[in-house]
């Protein structure tokens, strides 16, 4: 092996736990594998101290990353993720407090903390990998599901608009925004790593695959498939300025969404509360 390839491996053995269940409860190919391996050689590039992180996470495929991972880790309720980070990081405003989650977990059942979360701007970099549906519980259609699109909860087509969850949560107040796909995985690693290094709410969504089940129902192919569709469909922030809006439609606008680094944090306008009485 070569010793930049044993490198690389190197430091994903290093941040995942070993006696946790591998091979992982992912299907073979799922890109939530990807995400993980961003988000690691992210944190390691940082040079975080991994005692000063916070994971967490709710329920769901994408939710089950932070069990095999050596961080501080909560895996809590269904929707309530973001929830949980808040207390973390009101408890703790110096550690790094990221969460997992997917299109289900974040804007059905947990969609009005996603709301609330952006609107504070708390200090929380939130990871939303969209594969489309609910992948843990049977291939539902979720609030991402394309209209039209096939799930087990929708055989004749959903006729629900999806949401975009880099808009919703840039109308809802995120200071960070920004969107990947987990075939541009350079890219990705990037993104994550300006999430992490940002001052207040920053959502990463990641558009993966969910080959067992959307995939398979909309006949998308497996998954090296669904990596090539995602190629083919993705047209960078900068390219899609001079498209119309037609040419844009089913198409995946990756990059830098929004970025304010003006507004004010959350946890840093509360300090400045209780020091105001008690001074």
């Amino acid at each position: 092996m070569a010793t930049a390839e044993k490198q690389k491996s190197d430091v994903m053995l290093d941040y995942l736990i070993p006696q946790k269940k591998f091979p992982s409860v992912w299907c073979p190919g799922c890109g939530n594998g990807i995400v993980m391996g961003a988000f690691i050689r992210a944190v390691d590039k940082l040079e975080y101290d991994r005692n000063d992180i916070a994971m967490v996470s709710g329920i769901g495929c994408t939710s089950r990353m932070p069990v095999y991972l050596d961080f501080n880790s909560l895996h809590t309720m269904h929707g309530r993720a973001l929830a949980f980070a808040t207390g973390v990081k009101f408890a703790q405003p110096k550690m790094k407090v990221v969460v997992i989650t997917g299109d289900g977990d974040a804007l059905a059942i947990g969609g009005n903390h996603f709301i609330h979360a952006c609107r504070r701007n708390i200090d929380i970099t939130c990871i939303l990998i969209n594969n489309h549906t609910y992948g843990m519980t049977g291939g539902q259609g979720s609030p991402t599901t394309p209209s039209d699109a096939i799930s087990t909860t929708t055989p004749f087509g959903n006729v629900e608009k999806h949401f975009d969850p880099c808009d919703l949560a840039k109308s809802a107040g995120a200071s960070y925004v920004a969107r990947g796909t987990v075939y541009h995985y350079p890219q990705l690693e990037k993104i994550i790593t300006a999430a992490l290094e940002h001052k207040g709410f920053s959502l990463v969504e990641v558009i993966s695959n969910c080959h067992t089940y959307y995939g398979r129902l909309n006949k998308k192919g497996d998954a090296p498939a669904m990596l090539d569709m995602f190629k083919d469909l993705s047209v960078t922030k900068a390219k899609a300025k001079n498209m119309e809006q037609e040419e844009l439609e089913n198409k995946f606008v990756i990059g830098k969404m929004h970025e304010d680094n003006v507004k004010t944090e959350f946890c840093d306008e509360y300090k400045k509360i209780i020091d105001k009485q008690k001074g």
